[in-house]
């Protein structure tokens, strides 16, 4: 059995990010939320575009009311009304002013934005009551950005602030990568689908649609190839078939542990080189991995439990994912945070363990509640709700209520 990190470095050196130039394609913004940037991001506009007003005011040359109180104000003479959206038609001169609002451009001649709170207008007139500070209220052209430097680096998802952003400099077009490819397959003939009648034996595919969404919320395509029988040419020529059009083939259940020379002989003769056997987990131990040469396609075997198969998703698959969608590196691996544990977590020491529950942000920082009822691999029905993993490190036999503890965030 491999350790947990050895085996994350091992899946990662094998996934390469979609190509930059190949696996691009351009999207609207309208359409873009979630999606990777690809490329480099410029504009040829200063942001502001214009010198602008961010107050409701007057504006105004600082030389003018650099000594006004509200016992000696400063009378300005109010020659033009600047909207949002208005040119300004006149040139600020000594003792003049102009009626601005939020947005408005700034008129030649002024520096300075006087909020209307502390002025009094009295016809064409105003009356300054406080001294602003020099060019207060005012956002210059180019202070936020400048025409033609970096804006938005490749590998950044984007949400709506990135948007907003490029909505506001008018990029209408972005060029991010194409969704990855995830194939899903379940293989055992004991297996049957949620909407066909349960025999004695039998067993619902949950892996199927719990794995089709973990992969959807990443951003990548989901292909679902179904229930799979243990017939070793079916299962050969779907495999075959998948590999063709999928960048990530994810396959669980099926296969007891006398079955397993069965699967990778298989991919052998696909031509796959399997690097993982196995992983010192709990849950999750059973995990093969291995890379198609001329496919290019990773291959996952998970385990058919169904917290194994959810968990070595969240540990192993989704790090991978990220690289391969150009995540910026940063961001690839699993986001573990520090949490105070609400209960003693217990575990026997030989594997890196898991233990599902949720994790909440208490008065002092983050907290971690364990789910009630079972931990068994097979156990689905507690693992509804977590949004959290604690891990206990391997030779580690147990965690005392109180103390700190490492916990892995899910969605």
């Amino acid at each position: 059995m491999l350790p947990v990190d050895q085996a994350e470095s091992i899946i990662l050196n094998l996934v390469q990010p979609l190509d930059s130039q190949r696996d691009v394609e351009k999207v609207d913004l309208l359409t873009a939320s979630g999606r990777i940037l690809a490329t480099p991001v410029t504009s040829k506009l200063d942001f502001p575009h214009w010198d602008n007003s961010a107050m409701d005011g007057y504006a105004v040359k600082f030389t003018d009311v650099k000594h006004s109180s509200p016992e000696n104000p400063i009378t300005l003479e109010i020659i033009e009304e600047i909207p949002a959206g208005y040119q300004p038609q006149q040139q600020i001169q000594p003792g003049q002013t102009a009626r601005i609002f939020t947005g408005a451009c700034m008129p030649a001649g002024a520096d300075t934005v006087v909020m209307q709170e502390v002025t009094q207008r009295q016809g064409n007139k105003v009356l300054i009551q406080e001294t602003p500070r020099p060019q207060e209220f005012v956002r210059y052209r180019g202070s936020f950005y400048t025409a033609g430097t970096p804006l938005l680096h490749p590998g950044i998802i984007l949400g709506a602030s990135e948007i907003a952003v490029l909505a506001a400099l008018q990029c209408p077009e972005i060029t991010v990568y194409r969704l990855p490819r995830v194939g899903i397959l379940s293989t055992g003939n004991e297996l049957v689908t949620p909407d066909e009648p349960l025999q004695p034996g039998q067993l619902v595919d949950s892996n199927q649609y719990a794995l089709a969404v973990a992969v959807a919320q990443t951003g990548a395509e989901v292909i679902r190839l179904g229930i799979v029988p243990d017939e070793r040419e079916i299962l050969k020529k779907t495999i075959a078939e998948a590999i063709a059009t999928t960048d990530f083939l994810l396959s669980t259940g099926g296969v007891s542990v006398g079955d397993y020379d069965y699967v990778e002989d298989i991919l052998t003769e696909l031509g796959a080189e399997i690097h993982i056997h196995s992983v010192a987990v709990k849950p999750g131990k059973p995990l093969t991995v291995a890379k198609f040469a001329d496919a290019q396609c990773v291959y996952f075997g998970l385990p058919g439990n169904p917290v194994s198969a959810l968990v070595s998703f969240w540990r192993f698959v989704q790090p991978a994912l990220k690289k391969l969608a150009g995540v910026e590196q940063a961001a690839w691996g699993p986001e573990f945070v520090k949490a105070r544990s609400l209960q003693d977590l217990h575990s026997n020491g030989k594997r890196e363990t898991y233990l599902w529950g949720q994790l909440k942000l208490g008065s002092n920082g983050h907290e971690f509640q364990l789910a009630q009822g079972s931990h068994s691999s097979g156990n689905l029905i507690n693992l509804a709700g977590s949004t959290g993993l604690a891990v206990i490190p391997l030779n580690q036999t147990s965690i005392t209520v109180g103390e700190s503890v490492q916990v892995l965030k899910i969605s």
